[in-house]
């Protein structure tokens, strides 16, 4: 398997969490009750799985062997991805303040977690489809089979070191649950 292709895999459980979280947004709205321990591990899962550790390979492994390959930072598609990558944990913050507020009791938090989990859906769908039509294409076309074995060492690395031993399962485990409770229309 190529380096792209992990993380594109993981792109599609992002994308199967960002739906879920968009029904959770739904349930918020109507002033139906939800299972805040869902929206607790979403929240995790975003700052775990997506920001540390598929944003880490990105940014410590696969855009530096771009950039080394010639592909442009500053004003290119690199530099591009960084700055969505920053505006993403912004929006994580947010999202995770309003709800521990929200946890607290205090009023008029649940709209704050909507519209901080509703901007990071309409910047990370985007987002992910430039990166696996554009730039894992152009990863893929620049880099050696070598620098791509390299790729998938140093993404081994970063799961264990940054997430943790078990934590991706977990999170997989996790994922399924929430997907039979809140995927099935």
């Amino acid at each position: 398997m190529k380096a792209t292709e992990v993380l594109m895999e993981e792109h599609e459980a992002v994308l199967y969490v960002l739906a879920i979280l968009e029904k959770i947004c739904g349930e918020i709205e109507s002033g139906r009750l939800f299972d805040h321990r869902h929206l607790g591990g979403i929240i995790d899962f975003l700052k775990t799985f997506v920001d540390k550790c598929h944003h880490g390979k990105e940014e410590d492994s696969l855009f530096p062997e771009l950039e080394k390959a010639g592909i442009r930072r500053e004003n290119g598609p690199i530099g591009v991805m960084l700055l969505e990558h920053t505006a993403g944990r912004g929006y994580i913050k947010q999202l995770s303040e309003a709800f521990e507020k929200y946890l607290k009791g205090e009023a008029g938090y649940s709209a704050v977690i909507v519209d901080a989990a509703r901007k990071y859906i309409e910047l990370l769908i985007p987002h992910i489809e430039k990166e696996n039509k554009v730039l894992y294409k152009m990863a893929d076309n620049n880099l050696s089979a070598a620098i791509d074995e390299k790729l998938l060492i140093d993404f081994e690395k970063i799961e264990t070191e940054k997430i943790g031993a078990g934590k991706h399962e977990e999170f997989h485990k996790m994922i399924e649950e929430l997907g039979r409770i809140y995927m099935n229309d």
